[in-house]
This record gives structure tokens, C-alpha cells and sequence, in this order.
């Protein structure tokens, strides 16, 4: 992936240093365990980008694969991140589930909660506060599809697609 690609997908509408994008690669590298001279994951490729070299072992297809019951997502600029069941939180935080990396989101901002087919949202003590419908969140708020969450300047919006039963015949 070239490097210009990178930036685009990393930090759409931002001005960053080009050193941004190697230090974070060779976060990642140190994170893997991998090494730039002899690569298992990250090539440079030199004057362009970067490529993944890694060996990707798929597991076999099985004949009947069952959907899951609930399928939520986070969608802003260009991102769709996906919410299973369970504890996802968004920050700028390492640890993050849903990482965005934008000053005025805190390191563990919010948490978006999962469970039995419920989408909950609560504020972590975030510097700059979270947001649903222009409303602060203060308690935990059960989540619609569609809704706009304001985080810090960061708007993504909570998206519940529809699940099609029957593929419509085009004549």
C-alpha cells in the first residue's frame, strides 16, 4: 500500500508528518516481533510503502455457517467498524476497541455495550463529553440505528443494518 494511500485512510482532512506513518509501522513491527531487515509481516517497500508479507492461514468453509443474531456498526468518514456481542470501547487509547485518533477524543472516551440484541452507550469520564441526539450522555443510553454520537469534534453514527431475508429478482 503506498504510503499516500496510508495517510489517507489513517488521517483523512489532517496534516501529519510523513515520520508519523513510520513510527507508527515500526510500532506495529515491535508489537509483532517482526524486524524491518528481515520481515515476517511488514516489508518496506522503498520510496512507496509498505506491503504485508505474512502467511494467512484461513480456516476451512464449513457447509453451514449460522449469522449472528445482531450485527451493529460505527461508521464515520470512510470507516465502517464492526460491533459484536460484548464491551467495545473508543478512545485514541492503544486499548481501544474502536480506535480514533482525533485530540479532542479521550483515551478511553466511551463504551458501547452489546447485549442480547441491546446496543448500550456510556461516557467514560471523557474530557469533552459524549453526545446522542445533541444530548449528553450521562446515564447509559440505549441505542438506536442511525443514531449520531458526538465524541469530543469526532460525529460517527450507530448503524443497525437491515438483515434481507429473500434476494430481489431484477427483471
Amino acid at each position: 500500500m503506498s504510503k499516500q494511500a496510508l495517510h489517507q485512510s489513517l488521517w483523512p482532512s489532517t496534516f501529519v508528518l510523513e515520520t508519523n506513518l513510520a513510527s507508527l509501522v515500526a510500532e506495529i513491527r515491535r508489537a509483532l516481533d517482526d524486524d524491518a531487515a528481515k520481515p515476517r509481516f511488514i516489508r518496506t517497500m522503498h520510496r512507496f510503502g509498505y506491503r504485508f508479507v505474512g502467511q494467512v492461514d484461513e480456516p476451512p468453509m464449513t457447509a453451514v455457517q449460522t449469522p449472528s443474531a445482531a450485527k451493529y456498526w460505527l461508521v464515520w468518514d470512510l470507516r465502517h467498524v464492526p460491533l459484536a456481542e460484548g464491551s467495545h470501547i473508543i478512545g485514541r487509547g492503544a486499548d481501544a476497541s474502536v480506535w480514533i485518533d482525533a485530540t479532542g477524543v479521550s483515551r478511553h472516551h466511551a463504551r458501547i455495550l452489546i447485549d442480547g440484541g441491546d446496543a448500550t452507550l456510556e461516557d467514560l469520564g471523557s474530557k469533552n463529553g459524549t453526545y446522542v441526539a445533541g444530548e449528553r450522555v450521562t446515564n447509559p443510553h440505549r441505542l438506536r440505528d442511525g443514531d449520531q454520537i458526538r465524541l469530543g469534534s469526532v460525529v460517527v453514527t450507530f448503524q443497525i443494518p437491515r438483515v434481507s431475508v429473500a434476494t430481489e429478482t431484477v427483471s
